[in-house]
């Protein structure tokens, strides 16, 4: 761990709590849009063609985002001004937003939503980051346990936006852009962290194993491989679940996913806060991690065998609640293993990769295995995806326990 320099050696809660606001914005901003929003919109303007049309704004999103996330976190590295970086996405992000909504040709469609997600991610990516530059690694835990939080509120805003009769289709847009202002400003405009200069010192030697301290080789690559196979089963599901669910009941409905969805996410808060502190007061950063990646696999492989909605709900619980702590725990916990602070930003945007790899290439995999294997098969080889991420963990942690 670095260990703190000055009177603090932890750091304050007002700074924790506007920075999990801030994040819980972050979610506001893509997980309403991306899951309801943007299908809908994409449905009133293509009719028929909406499935191509929405695959195509998919894969142009996520390459933006790809480059975006990266190209930011450099340049708050280099500008070394975390919030101004974010102030600059968050103003441009909600302008783009809003501005979807008067889209309507499908050119233009695509290119609005490169944008919006060129600013989403320079507002995203420099304050992932600004946590690395002031948690202390003791932390770390907590920070995890924290930001559990912004997905399901992500999902919750979904649904309220959502509400029949509340808003129309541009409405949604300035109520979504108006809450991700209120989320986020107040971190960037009043949030006075103490500074930790330890965190500023690289670690590129690797040779340190102070207390809570993570040896940098090998630790960033097994970190990666870990949260991208999580993510290949997290983003499988994330987009068949409805489709899976109805073929073993008719009785399922959107609403009703929407409802275990974002149920499962707020389970999984209390789970995450709880297994944070553990990491923390035992200085375990990985036990916690290796554990979620274990009781991913079980669930994707009660899916697997699940011939009836209960028990097929069951196996989505299980692996629901396993996810979300795992990814929730895995991006504080990777501020650890990051060698070069003043790089801090551009590797984070590597790390990024994890998120945006499974959503370009999962719809193919699916459309390859499904009608062959149907969704069982799917099932059974994200388990073993999930059980390959708990040896990588696994192992490191035995490491590291050696």
């Amino acid at each position: 761990m670095v260990e703190a320099q000055g009177q603090y050696a932890r750091q304050s809660s007002q700074f924790l709590a506007l920075y999990t606001l801030a994040w819980i914005g972050g979610s506001v901003a893509y997980v309403p849009f991306l899951t309801v929003l943007l299908p809908a919109r994409v449905s009133e303007l293509a009719g028929s063609s909406a499935v191509d049309w929405l695959a195509y704004v998919s894969f142009v999103g996520a390459i933006a985002a790809s480059i975006a996330n990266i190209g930011f976190g450099w340049l708050s590295d280099r500008v070394r001004n975390r919030r101004a970086v974010a102030l600059a996405g968050l103003f441009c992000s909600s302008v783009f937003l809003v501005s979807l909504g008067s889209v309507e040709r499908f050119s233009t469609l695509l290119f609005v939503i490169a944008l919006w997600q060129l600013s989403l991610n320079m507002m995203l990516s420099p304050l992932a980051a600004w946590a690395g530059d002031c948690v202390p690694d003791l932390q770390k835990g907590r920070l995890g346990g924290l930001l559990s939080i912004a997905p399901a509120v992500g999902a919750i805003a979904g649904i309220i936006v959502t509400i029949p009769g509340l808003a129309n289709s541009q409405e949604r847009l300035w109520i979504l852009a108006l809450i991700v202002t209120v989320c986020v400003l107040p971190a960037i405009v009043f949030a006075r962290p103490h500074a930790f200069p330890g965190l500023m010192v690289s670690s590129i030697s690797g040779g340190a194993r102070s207390r809570g301290r993570i040896p940098v080789s090998g630790s960033v690559i097994r970190m990666w491989l870990a949260r991208l196979l999580i993510q290949i089963t997290e983003v499988a599901l994330f987009a068949y679940l409805f489709l899976w669910l109805r073929s073993l009941s008719d009785a399922v409905s959107d609403n009703a996913t929407a409802w275990v969805y974002s149920t499962v996410l707020l389970a999984g808060i209390p789970l995450a806060m709880l297994a944070g502190r553990w990491a923390d007061h035992r200085d375990k950063p990985i036990v916690p991690l290796a554990a979620c990646a274990a009781v991913v696999a079980v669930g994707l492989l009660l899916m697997g065998l699940a011939e009836n909605l209960a028990l097929a709900l069951a196996g989505y619980l299980v692996f629901g609640i396993g996810g979300a702590v795992f990814l929730a725990l895995h991006s504080a916990q990777t501020l650890r293993v990051l060698p070069r602070p003043e790089r801090r930003g551009r590797d984070l945007g590597l790390f990024n990769l994890t998120n945006t790899i499974p959503a370009l290439i999962m719809p193919w995999l699916t459309l390859a295995l499904v009608p062959v294997f149907g969704f069982g098969g799917l099932f059974f080889l994200l388990s073993a995806l999930a059980i390959a991420a708990f040896l990588v963990l696994f192992t490191m942690g035995a490491q590291l326990e050696g």
